[in-house]
């Protein structure tokens, strides 16, 4: 990317346990943090596969000495698949399966896409509400996450903010229903300034597939209609990226 973008620090390390496990430390500290100052953790969980590990391990975390307090842990998603929450696909579905099978956390603080609506825009509008009212928020302004987890595909998406799809050009909605017309559907997801908002943006990257999309999106120019995952710039919070060795072997030794 220009040097316009937000910095990065890019930590690369061994495999996807070791993505899991440093990303997991990483939200254990945030959410302690947090319970000591007699607040929140508002958390983004990503879908895909990459994050499974980290939601066991984070999960497990319910039995580790001195767990975590999950009544101080909120749960968002940062994009859904338009489907009913029990579907195999869903990435509800997923965490439910990963995480919250393995950890008491109360009903109330998960927040989930609405996605068994059968309007798209509809779940998308009434999951915007949802932010809005929890992060009480004023007309124009953007919910400010404590963390957001996101990966990448090998065509440079991110959420479901996918390559020359309309939701790029978003600035004012904080959720939409976006069409991807490579999957004939509507995917439902935050829009980039929501994502770009956050304290701490995570991406999680892992497997030789990832490589060389991964060093265009680093290193190459500044593309966001061909490579969205470009546009999440933090412009008052960090920005992770943990990547394993197999998706950061293309990468120039000056960016790891």
């Amino acid at each position: 990317m220009t040097s316009t973008s937000a910095p990065s620090e890019i930590k690369i390390v061994k495999d996807l346990d070791e993505i899991s496990r440093t990303a997991v430390a990483i939200i254990v500290r945030q959410a302690r943090a947090a319970k000591s100052s007699n607040g929140s953790l508002t958390l983004a969980l990503s879908g895909g596969s990459t994050p499974r590990k980290l939601h066991r391990r984070l999960g497990r975390e319910s039995s580790a000495a001195g767990g975590l307090s999950w009544r101080n842990i909120h749960f968002f998603w940062g994009d859904e698949r338009h489907v009913p929450p029990d579907h195999p696909q869903s990435n509800y579905r997923m965490a439910r399966e990963t995480l919250f099978a393995n950890a008491p956390v109360p009903a109330q603080n998960i927040h989930r896409v609405p996605a068994e609506e059968a309007d798209a825009a509809a779940a998308a509008t009434k999951y915007e509400l949802e932010l809005q009212s929890f992060f009480e928020l004023e007309s124009g302004q953007l919910p400010r996450f404590d963390c957001v987890l996101l990966g990448i595909g090998p065509d440079g998406h991110t959420a479901s903010l996918f390559p020359g799809t309309r939701a790029l050009q978003e600035k004012s909605r904080l959720v939409v229903a976006n069409w991807v017309e490579k999957f004939q559907t509507h995917r439902i997801t935050m829009t980039a300034p929501v994502l770009s908002n956050a304290a701490q943006v995570i991406f999680l990257v892992s497997g030789k597939e990832k490589a060389e999309v991964l060093k265009e999106i680093l290193e190459g120019d500044y593309r966001p209609d061909l490579l969205p995952a470009q546009l999440i710039r933090p412009v008052r919070g960090k920005l992770l990226w943990l990547v394993d060795e197999a998706a950061g072997r293309c990468l120039s030794d000056t960016v790891k």
